[in-house]
């Protein structure tokens, strides 16, 4: 196989935007048994299937580097009309990005405003997962907790956001006092993200417990995290940007003096010539530098 369809991959790309072979169709404006002979006739040509014929439907592993092939090859077009000053559509250059909620919450925004112009298209995610949007083609770029790049990605470190084991005073008077730490923390009442956020755990297996107690709220947004431990609904690891001004006025406790958790994070984004993608990264550079301990 000495070349890709353009025809057939743009059009793989839209079942996957779309999430239907009908509303891809839509969208192309072509019949849907057009759309669904080109994602067949692809398949056949790489000799791999592409798409999970699921609602929605998503691209296989083999899909999803055709999908990214597709994206970058959007943005590269976009770019070139735009430096031949003959973008002509009107439309914004968009830049979709992968990002976790405590940067979210924190830092990042104030990066965004570095480079204006761009439309963004946020995508929010754990840290520890931001990298399979960018290995699924969904986003351009990520900030992510792994150093190891995605294929066809550059990496670079931003620096270490770090968290403070805190609670309410009351909530820490009340569940904390009069046992050792680890014994008190593996029983007491614990706020985490999401089912999948075992960050509180990590702490107290680090203070010599298995795990955090059982009793746990789920509060999936960062803002909403924080206000739950302030309320004293439980415990948690809270990024000591947003802890510190709450543990000035002494509406929270650091449960562990001198005990912290750091998680550094990076920067991936997709390997190309792409201007936009140069300023958003030199922005989220910058303002990690000023926000993130290095």
């Amino acid at each position: 196989m000495s070349e890709l369809p353009l025809e057939q991959v743009r059009t793989l790309l839209a079942v996957v935007d779309e999430g239907t072979f009908d509303a891809a169709a839509a969208a192309l404006h072509v019949t849907p048994s057009a759309v669904s002979q080109r994602v067949k006739t692809l398949e056949q040509r790489t000799g791999r299937v592409l798409l999970q014929r699921t609602k929605p439907v998503r691209p296989t592993e083999s899909g999803a580097v055709l999908v990214r092939f597709a994206r970058q090859l959007a943005r590269l077009e976009r770019d070139a009309w735009g430096e031949l000053g003959l973008s002509g559509t009107g439309e914004p250059t968009r830049v979709s990005v992968a990002v976790n909620a405590d940067s979210l919450a924190t830092w990042f925004l104030p990066a965004l405003t570095r480079v204006p112009g761009l439309c963004f298209e946020l995508h929010r995610e754990d840290e520890d997962h931001t990298a399979a949007l960018l290995r699924e083609g969904l986003v351009m770029a990520a900030v992510t907790s792994s150093p190891d790049p995605v294929p066809g990605c550059t990496v670079r470190p931003l620096g270490r956001m770090r968290y403070l084991p805190v609670a309410a005073p009351e909530f820490a008077a009340a569940h904390l006092d009069g046992r050792p730490l680890p014994e008190a923390l593996s029983r007491a009442p614990v706020v985490a993200f999401d089912r999948k956020d075992d960050f509180q755990d990590g702490f107290a297996r680090r203070l010599g417990r298995g795990s955090a107690g059982p009793f746990r709220h789920h509060v999936p947004t960062s803002e909403g995290f924080l206000d739950a431990v302030a309320a004293g609904l439980g415990w948690g690891m809270v990024p000591e940007v947003q802890a510190g001004p709450l543990l000035e006025r002494g509406r929270l406790v650091v449960l562990a003096p001198g005990e912290w958790m750091d998680v550094t994070l990076h920067w991936q984004q997709w390997r190309l010539d792409s201007p936009a993608l140069a300023a958003l990264a030199e922005a989220v550079a910058e303002t990690a530098a000023e926000a993130l301990r290095g």
